[in-house]
């Protein structure tokens, strides 16, 4: 059943959690959304890659120091400068009972290449072949320094399971983008929990899979309940009252509540997702105008933002990638300044200002409806009249692949915690073949930029890698592409008594098959 609400009042939370009947071991989980689709290729987001860790497992993924670690694949090597050979475990078990080949792998990567949101991600690659039923080869056109990173993403699919036609002659394969397919309602994977119940909006109820090959993990929970509670005094009144036994996000504005509650511990991180706004040029003339886009910038008080709204719970940004990323340049700060901000909107003969639209959720990044109201704000110094809404994550992707708005609301953490990964989904030229620009609202595209990237996919040598990604951070710093706001902090509030602090990590994806209930 599928059912779409704002959210769940308080009262409504308590008797869903009264009136459920719950495993042996079971954990109640509060996040401000639940994923939209069962689907692992149907959206590229935190809230799908975190279920894909529940009910999937990847060839491999990150550990908290950022380090690889063997999941599904036990071994691989360089084979040549296209071709990295992996080595599955023997014995894995699809949710089905079918057991995992390497034809599965095959048939997730032919999958992951045609769906709108992952085959940029793997454009770098050219196939996968299947060297023997638990062992294949990823190859790529050209050398490429991020097969690992990218292996993150693929999480083997059951292809039998997937494969064939629904009962009203529909191909169970079909990726269907914010719509109703097989795969978006039903789920074989070979991860740690089945979804055993699902109400869209309301709750979705994950129980421990008998059969699961990680027989080493420590991970006791029989059963986990995820309720999105929107509202974050909701959220974190839950969590303190017992109601629930793990929530996310902590708001900044509960980080020393929950920190100095009895029974309950915070956890958090220093985070690499950057907020940001784009500025739509098809859609308004005067955002075509860098100097516009500049004075826009100009004018968003992001460490103010950062300060009142994230309460310091958060890093001020001036590009997208992060300190410790090879593209990150120490040398492009913010810059608030009003006056100049003026002085650019006369120059570009918009002194008197202009109407435009924005849009932005209410549920997907911390304090998002907050910022959204403070930015509108700020653009009436500048004679910018703004006309706001502001929408649930689940109506909000829609919009914005609709590119509804002449300004819209995107965070992003790059996955495979490389800076160019932020260029090729918010920035870069959109281009449906590819992929590239996937995430673009603004339809900004800048050759200069885009052949930079394209270039730093074959560089192998670091430091000439890094010179390049600065480059390009740089070059969308003068053009103004986008309006970086933050990065956003992680803070994850739990029951005592959990190894929680263990199975977070800066990706933001915790590892719940990993968490052991004392």
């Amino acid at each position: 059943m599928t059912k779409f609400v704002r959210s769940l009042t308080a009262a409504a939370v308590v008797a869903t959690m009264a009136s459920a009947a719950y495993a042996e071991n079971t954990v109640r989980v509060a996040y401000d959304a639940d994923p939209v689709s069962l689907d692992p290729h149907e959206q590229l987001s935190g809230g799908t890659l975190q279920l894909s860790h529940m009910v999937y497992d990847p060839l491999v993924r990150w550990t908290q120091d950022l380090q690889f670690e063997p999941r599904l694949a036990e071994s691989w090597e360089q084979i040549d400068d296209t071709t990295m050979r992996f080595k599955l475990k023997s014995g894995v078990k699809f949710h089905s009972g079918n057991m995992l080949t390497a034809k599965d792998v095959d048939w997730t990567f032919d999958r992951l290449k045609k769906s709108d949101d992952f085959k940029g991600i793997f454009a770098p690659f050219t196939d996968v072949e299947v060297v023997d039923d638990m062992t294949f080869d990823l190859k790529t056109s050209e050398p490429y320094p991020l097969v690992l990173h990218t292996a993150t993403y693929i999480f083997p699919m059951d292809s039998a399971f997937y494969t064939g036609e629904t009962d009203d002659g529909k191909d169970k394969s079909e990726i269907v983008k914010h719509g109703d397919s097989f795969a978006s309602r039903n789920v074989s994977g070979t991860g740690p929990y089945v979804v055993s119940e699902r109400e869209q909006g309301v709750k979705v109820v994950f129980d421990r899979f008998a059969d699961y090959w990680d027989t080493e993990s420590k991970g006791n929970v029989d059963q986990i309940v995820l309720t999105p509670i929107k509202e974050d005094p909701t959220r974190v009144a839950a969590l303190l009252s017992g109601d629930v036994d793990f929530i996310a996000p902590v708001p900044p504005t509960d980080l020393q509540r929950v920190a100095d509650a009895d029974g309950v511990d915070l956890i958090t991180m220093p985070g690499t997702r950057i907020i940001t706004f784009q500025m739509n040029q098809e859609r308004s003339e005067p955002l075509k105008d860098a100097r516009v886009r500049q004075a826009i910038d100009y004018a968003v008080n992001n460490a103010g933002i950062v300060d009142r709204i994230m309460r310091g719970f958060g890093t001020v940004a001036a590009q997208a990638s992060p300190a410790g990323y090879l593209g990150h340049d120490p040398s492009l700060t913010p810059r608030f300044d009003v006056e100049k901000a003026k002085a650019l909107m006369e120059e570009a003969g918009y002194a008197d200002g202009f109407s435009l639209t924005m849009m932005a959720p209410n549920n997907r990044y911390v304090n998002d409806d907050k910022i959204a109201q403070a930015v509108a704000s700020m653009l009436s110094q500048i004679n910018i009249k703004v006309d706001l809404q502001t929408l649930p994550k689940a109506q909000y992707w829609p919009k914005f692949d609709e590119r509804a708005a002449d300004m819209m609301m995107i965070g992003w953490h790059a996955d495979t915690e490389d800076s160019a990964n932020f260029h090729q989904f918010l920035s870069a030229c959109p281009d449906a073949d590819t992929g590239n620009g996937q995430y673009n609202s603004g339809n900004y595209c800048n050759e200069e930029a885009d052949a930079l990237m394209i270039a730093t996919n074959t560089e192998t040598d670091q430091d000439k890698r890094a010179e390049m990604l600065q480059k390009l951070e740089g070059i969308l710093y003068e053009d103004a592409a986008y309006v970086p706001l933050h990065w956003q902090n992680l803070a994850w509030g739990s029951k005592a008594g959990m190894n929680s602090g263990e199975i977070v990590n800066a990706l933001n994806f915790p590892y719940f098959g990993d968490l052991v209930v004392e």
